[in-house]
């Protein structure tokens, strides 16, 4: 093993704080395995505007404890220098059920309190959207919630919302990095001097507030419906559950397999609604139970996927057929006044933005993460935010919790699939007014995954490349116009209303590729071949596109 990787393999089994990780070293040194080691000690885990997330292994690469500490104390430092009365204020924790999520906010709680910044810590693991409408609720600093959302079990993670309650963008990512970067170096994850503050229980009203929040924002049910829920193994069945039946949804059927936690996500391959067959037991459980609509929250309860009834089974409508109906129904009957916004993010169906100008209200685009997202509302304080969401199947419901909140979105839209049924009709109905009016908007996407050495680097100079020298056609289709929305992220579009973007994901190994075609309808009788039309175009372009990104993989 050379000499150097010995050093630091010593150097960090020396602090490392956990017994587990330190013997995993340990055993991995003793047997001489000198590539693994290399693997886990070529860097560290990067702090981005995601915060952190990985692997749950020993080494500055993965997510431990040891790394965990070393972010708290940066965050700390952070805070203590740049946020005035911060110590006061405070940082919100709270976490999800994943293995050692509890050990992780513990963790962080105890090092941002040895700072002498007070710390409000949630014991029992709750839903995402509950810790981030906690921070503005409670008027705290910050907030930091222990997830890694939807990635395998084998993973956690750690995100960073400053006070207004979103996620951290640049150039804060930076200067807390900078700040880690700082403990690493000089080796004080605890500081000498400083009177260390309380670590105090999340008070049981928080969570009180936030579901009455939720309802109140919502139209109760006009008609009885029943409603198949799934957690898909995560943290919001409980307050899925409660929050259904205190707005009034009286016949609720859970999963019974998957409404508990459960870290090993033992029924499914993913625990991501998007993936294919993540959602076969709620369709099942809609079929038995004869359901309207069935409700698959991600782990961390940050999403929704919506499932209907639809001619020979359930189907589950994409994330940009649900922003769409949650969209034109929030818009036509639940809200009124000419100072509403919309927002979608670029990789999303342009199709809310048609809604939105039809009912007089603003909408506006932002690159992908709610980060962004929710920033239009805070530069507009004179506009409402009706509905923000991003094809991902995230969505943010009024202008309280400023992230992607699976819980509200849950409860629209069970709201509105009563509302249709008060009507006799169904979401099938009502897409087929939208396209009717608007046009057929048909987006899809894909990814290339590679989680091998150098990939993330690979990636961006895939796309880098591709935006200096982009190509000139695609499937045999003109390329009109590239641009390069950020760094990372190129759009083009092409002839024929065609429109394709690709980046890397933020949070996982992947390239992602997200196109979208629009195809005119020429009335109520063409809508079927519109959409037909639609899709062989879509699938044209997504072959060239499969062949020309395998090159990034």
């Amino acid at each position: 093993m050379p000499a150097d990787l010995a050093a630091r393999v010593e150097a960090w089994l020396a602090i490392d704080p956990d017994p587990e990780t330190r013997a995993e070293i340990e055993a991995l040194r003793d047997a001489g395995d000198a590539d693994t080691l290399a693997d886990r000690f070529s860097g560290r885990l990067e702090f981005g505007t995601a915060g952190l997330r990985g692997r749950m292994e020993g080494g500055p690469t993965r997510m431990n404890r040891l790394v965990v500490r070393q972010a708290a104390a940066g965050i700390a430092r952070y805070l203590a220098a740049s946020v005035d009365g911060a110590r006061e204020a405070g940082v919100v924790i709270v976490h999800d059920a994943r293995h050692r999520s509890d050990v992780f906010a513990q963790d962080a709680a105890e090092v941002i309190a040895a700072h002498g910044i007070r710390v409000i810590l949630s014991h029992p693991p709750l839903p995402t959207p509950v810790g981030v409408f906690a921070i503005r609720h409670l008027g705290c600093a910050a907030g930091i919630v222990v997830t890694a959302s939807h990635n395998p079990g084998a993973d956690n993670g750690m995100k960073l919302f400053m006070g207004d309650g979103a996620q951290i963008t640049s150039p804060t990512d930076a200067e807390v990095a900078a700040q880690i970067d700082a403990v690493v170096a000089d080796g004080r994850i605890v500081p000498v001097g400083i009177g260390g503050a309380s670590v105090d229980p999340l008070p049981a009203a928080v969570i009180s507030d936030y579901l009455s929040v939720t309802r109140h924002r919502i139209p109760p049910p006009v008609a009885p419906i029943r409603v198949a829920l799934t957690a898909m193994h995560g943290v919001g069945g409980e307050l899925g559950m409660r929050l259904l039946r205190e707005a009034r949804f009286d016949d609720v059927f859970p999963v019974h397999e998957q409404i508990d936690p459960d870290p090993d996500f033992r029924t499914v391959e993913f625990p991501n609604p998007e993936e294919a067959g993540a959602t076969d037991m709620l369709m099942r459980r809609m079929e038995a139970e004869r359901a309207h609509v069935g409700l698959a929250l991600d782990p961390d309860a940050d999403r929704v996927a919506v499932v209907a009834p639809h001619d020979g089974g359930p189907r589950q409508l994409t994330g940009d057929e649900v922003g769409a109906l949650l969209g034109e129904w929030l818009l036509a009957d639940v809200t009124s006044g000419p100072d509403r916004l919309t927002v979608t993010s670029v990789v999303s169906s342009s199709l809310l933005g048609h809604i939105a100008a039809h009912h007089g209200a603003h909408h506006e685009e932002t690159l992908t993460g709610f980060k962004w997202l929710s920033r239009p509302a805070q530069r507009h304080p004179e506009w409402t935010q009706v509905l923000a969401y991003e094809e991902s199947i995230g969505y943010a419901i009024g202008p309280t919790v400023r992230d992607k909140d699976g819980l509200s979105g849950a409860l629209a839209a069970a709201s509105l699939v009563s509302a249709l049924r008060a009507q006799g009709r169904t979401l099938w109905d009502l897409l087929d007014d939208i396209h009717e009016r608007h046009g057929v908007f048909r987006t899809e996407n894909f990814s290339v995954r590679d989680d091998s050495p150098g990939a993330a680097q690979r990636r961006k100079e895939f796309v880098a490349t591709m935006a200096a020298d982009p190509p000139t056609q695609i499937a045999g289709i003109p390329v009109c116009a590239a641009e390069a929305l950020a760094p990372d992220v190129l759009r083009m579009e092409l002839e024929g209303d065609l429109r394709v973007i690709i980046r890397p994901s933020g949070t996982e190994p992947k390239l992602k590729c997200y196109c979208q075609v629009q195809e005119p309808v020429a009335g109520r009788a063409d809508l079927a071949a519109a959409r037909e039309r639609a899709d062989a175009r879509l699938a044209s372009v997504n072959e060239a596109l499969t062949a020309m990104l395998s090159g990034a993989a």
